[in-house]
């Protein structure tokens, strides 16, 4: 693989939007698109059933379910449908999940998770790893060499076609170009080229709130398909917005940048990197959450170390999980005021595995937010708790097949 030097890191407003090349329109989901998409939620399925819920003709209906057999993305189920004795019987059409995978791979400030998920979206494989370094090539470079180990021990003889990447901040994902991750020190690195030359595989690249979004409306929480907002609150704070199915990049890829909204009287005195003092990230990221608790004199040499002291109830652990709660609560509130989406997910384990924080977020949306009169319904946790960055990965390669199904996957069978 070729070598990368990792850019020098620089101020908060080394970045200037004119520095940004514009990205192209964001893609239509294709016929065949919806096609795998109704055969993915309803399957197994009728070509009928297929052709009501698309509103596609039955002709169209059955020349894309005839090019998606070919490619080994669905197949006819051994059980057929309808009346026995009464004409032809029906015989459904479900994904494929016995050819191919997909790879992914989630670039977090500490670590990378690398990760091997079937066509239905199951993670059937995980492995995570500290990095060794910050440097582009080095954090690339194993990735690449950890997947071959993955696909030894977890395929089964399936094939995977694509790999797909997921990490914070600003992502250009036509480009496969990570912009600029100011914790990483990364500044246009190209991830899709490096990580296609070093697997062979087709790559995808994208923000993981963006992947996490679009994972939502292909695998998990139904009604984010009319419109969703979903904040992403880790080591990296990010949000992305998805309305009638697409999900906004933004010209330059800058589209859910929220790390710094201003919390106010209910932020700290902790310094962000910008400058400021208050910011949703400084507050209620996972190195905030660390530090806060070594000030009070709670031992905890890491993030999951102290969600696992939270867990077992440490009053102390849980009380600064609730106070984070609060905080994303706040901005919670603000987001659902600016979009007013259908569901706001939130993604942050405390939400997700504490009952209480889950409440004391509601109650700071139902509190602040001027819309959103039903928290109980509108905000809700990730449907991916406890494998979130697994998800991320795969979901950036497979989010691209189910749009395009029957585009360039050089990997996967050509059909006509």
């Amino acid at each position: 693989m070729k070598s990368l030097s990792a850019p020098a890191r620089r101020g908060p407003t080394s970045l200037r939007r004119s520095d940004i090349p514009a990205v192209a329109p964001a893609r239509r989901v294709s016929g065949a698109g919806s096609v795998l998409s109704a055969i993915l939620d309803h399957g197994p399925v009728a070509r009928s059933t297929v052709a009501r819920l698309t509103g596609l003709s039955p002709a169209s209906v059955t020349g894309h379910t005839g090019r998606l057999v070919a490619r080994g993305l669905i197949r006819e189920s051994a059980q057929a449908t309808g009346p026995k004795g009464l004409g032809r019987p029906h015989i459904p059409l479900e994904i494929d999940t016995s050819r191919h995978l997909v790879a992914g791979a989630h670039i977090a400030v500490a670590h990378s998770t690398v990760s091997l998920m079937d066509l239905r979206g199951r993670i059937l494989a995980v492995d995570r790893q500290p990095h060794r370094g910050t440097e582009p090539q080095r954090i690339l470079g194993d990735v690449a060499a950890r997947l071959p180990r993955l696909l030894a021990a977890h395929a089964a003889g399936r094939t995977v076609f694509a790999l797909g990447v997921a990490t914070g901040h600003r992502v250009d994902p036509e480009a496969g170009l990570v912009i600029e991750h100011p914790q990483l020190g990364w500044r246009n690195v190209p991830v899709r080229d490096v990580l296609a030359a070093a697997t062979g595989l087709q790559v995808q690249v994208d923000g993981h709130a963006r992947a996490l979004a679009r994972a939502e409306q292909m695998l998990g929480e139904a009604t984010t398909r009319a419109s969703a907002v979903l904040l992403f609150v880790g080591a990296v704070v990010d949000a992305a917005f998805a309305t009638a199915g697409a999900i906004h990049l933004g010209p330059r890829s800058g589209a859910g940048s929220v790390a710094h909204l201003p919390l106010g009287s209910a932020g700290g005195a902790e310094p962000c990197p910008c400058g400021r003092t208050g910011c949703l990230q400084s507050e209620v990221s996972e190195h905030a959450m660390v530090r806060r608790a070594a000030e009070q004199g709670l031992p905890a040499a890491s993030f999951t170390e102290l969600l696992d002291q939270a867990l077992a109830g440490e009053a102390r652990a849980v009380a600064l999980f609730r106070r984070r709660a609060r905080l994303v609560g706040r901005a919670a509130a603000l987001l659902l005021d600016m979009f007013d989406p259908e569901v706001l997910v939130v993604v942050e384990p405390g939400a997700g595995r504490l009952p209480q924080c889950l409440a004391d977020l509601r109650a700071e949306v139902a509190e602040r937010s001027w819309v959103c009169d039903d928290p109980e319904r509108a905000v809700v946790p990730s449907s991916f708790t406890g494998s979130v960055l697994a998800t991320a990965g795969g979901a950036v390669a497979l989010g691209v097949l189910y749009a395009d199904p029957l585009g360039s996957w050089p990997a996967l069978p050509t059909v006509s």
